[in-house]
């Protein structure tokens, strides 16, 4: 994985973020003083777990030949009394039973960035 780089500039809540091939922009909401150019980073989040999460159930439906057509990934936060709940709503078109849709339930929660969130996560921080 390569190192995520984000910078903005004097006097804006713009943010380039870059893993040195792609670049995306973060920003905040107008009514937080932002120009809601972007996604703010609390979404890029949960865009993060909703994409993972998609992705990892396609990879696996690929490799068991299930026939689904579309794979449809919804992630809402709740954050109330010190605890965070992700709220993740997965919605799969194709024929498929009960007992595929279980065992694509557990595939969600292998994702990595499902793996990621729902581990002791420790964050050092160097200023330079």
């Amino acid at each position: 994985m390569n190192v995520i780089k984000a910078k903005n500039a004097s006097g804006s809540y713009v943010t380039t973020i870059s893993n040195g091939i792609h670049q995306i922009i973060a920003d905040e909401p107008e009514e937080l003083n932002g120009t809601n150019t972007g996604p703010a980073p609390d979404e890029l989040l949960l865009m993060s777990l909703a994409s993972c999460t998609a992705i990892t159930l396609r990879m696996y439906a690929e490799r068991k030949n299930w026939p689904i057509a579309d794979i449809e990934v919804q992630v809402d936060m709740n954050k109330a009394d010190g605890l965070i709940t992700f709220i993740r709503n997965i919605e799969i078109k194709g024929d498929i039973d009960d007992e595929q849709k279980t065992r694509l339930k557990a595939i969600a929660n292998a994702c990595p960035v499902h793996k990621i969130l729902t581990s002791t996560i420790t964050i050092e921080t160097l200023i330079r």
